[in-house]
């Protein structure tokens, strides 16, 4: 029982006495404190006494795809604390190249026997990958929802910012300021998010400026996301001599940046930079990022209502909750440059 003590005080950073005023149901421990010490009885795996079962309404696993993009923590933030609000407590599962993968992930989550997962961002997004993984989860049953994921042939709750309207305020907002070449980095095709992005920024091209499907194209430059592959794809557009850039992340965003700035043109004088997600940082940056806002608060919060009405049996719509997002206009966009001050260097 010491080393258990032990272990379950490291883990939820208290003395070993903290916790067996918890374990002892006593009096003089913050609610903060003994929500912590129980979550690390629950993740740890070791069983709640009888007394104290009733405070908590079970595990609920939370699978994202990385935390080195700040939009993941945040999105990650939020669900704990609303689920944490509903009784359960959450497991976080974090994924890293050549670390543990989602599925092996959901297998962990399945054998602590958890209520439900909330997926973030996972292979459902991906329209190649197998999401018959999915569909073996909901024939279990066990609740699922996934964020920004879409899979049209999965009866699941999903929550997603509007992708399409993103494209469009981003081209609107370059073209009021007098833009007409606005080039578009964003990830591999196969992704929903990428396909939707990309639909809302060809329709607004071609409707705001007039051009033709070939000549948007030519516009668009697909890489892999992350501030290296915004700078390599920012490249490729700089040398077709565009003024303005919509990224699909903040993190490319920043690497359109680099890029405009390594030919020696100035943002956003000369090059606009636009990107999308918004997370505490981006306000900061240099200069601060105009983006598009993904409402985080408001899809965690979602997200968790929608798996807690499925794990009680109330049936939340099998459907796709889409949330508006909000262009945030800081000082990385400015009106278009004439054309003689643009100067193109082919590299």
């Amino acid at each position: 029982m010491r080393a258990r003590m032990a272990d379950i005080a490291k883990q939820a950073q208290v003395s070993e006495a903290t916790v067996s005023r918890v374990i002892d149901d006593r009096p003089g421990v913050s609610a903060e404190t003994r929500q912590a010490v129980l979550t690390a009885l629950d993740v740890l795996g070791y069983e709640r006494p009888e007394r104290l079962r009733k405070r908590s309404a079970g595990l609920v696993g939370l699978v994202v795809p990385e935390l080195d993009n700040p939009i993941f923590p945040a999105f990650a933030q939020v669900i704990e604390s609303t689920l944490a609000q509903h009784g359960y407590t959450p497991v976080l599962c974090t994924q890293s190249p050549g670390g543990v993968t989602e599925d092996e992930y959901v297998e962990m989550l399945l054998d602590r026997q958890v209520s439900g997962i909330v997926f973030i961002s996972s292979l459902a997004a991906d329209t190649t990958s197998d999401r018959s993984r999915y569909q073996r989860l909901l024939d279990r049953p066990l609740p699922i929802v996934l964020v920004n994921g879409y899979a049209k042939e999965l009866e699941a709750p999903f929550v997603s910012c509007d992708d399409r309207v993103a494209g469009e305020l981003a081209v609107t907002h370059l073209v009021a300021l007098g833009h007409r070449r606005i080039g578009m980095i964003s990830g591999p095709n196969r992704f929903i998010n990428t396909q939707r992005k990309l639909e809302g920024y060809r329709n607004a091209m071609k409707r705001e400026v007039g051009l033709s499907d070939a000549e948007v194209d030519e516009l668009i430059s697909l890489t892999l996301f992350g501030v290296e592959g915004g700078e390599v794809a920012a490249d490729r557009l700089l040398t077709k001599g565009v003024t303005g850039i919509i990224c699909a992340s903040d993190m490319m965003a920043l690497g359109a940046i680099r890029a405009a700035r390594r030919r020696g043109l100035r943002v956003p004088e000369e090059v606009s930079v636009i990107g999308f997600d918004d997370s505490a940082l981006i306000p900061f940056t240099d200069p601060p990022l105009t983006t598009l806002r993904q409402p985080v608060a408001a899809m965690a919060v979602a997200a968790v209502r929608s798996l807690v009405d499925e794990i009680n049996g109330h049936g939340a719509p099998h459907s796709e909750y889409l949330f508006h997002p909000e262009l945030v206009v800081r000082n990385s966009t400015a009106i278009a440059p004439m054309r003689s001050e643009v100067s193109v260097t082919v590299a």
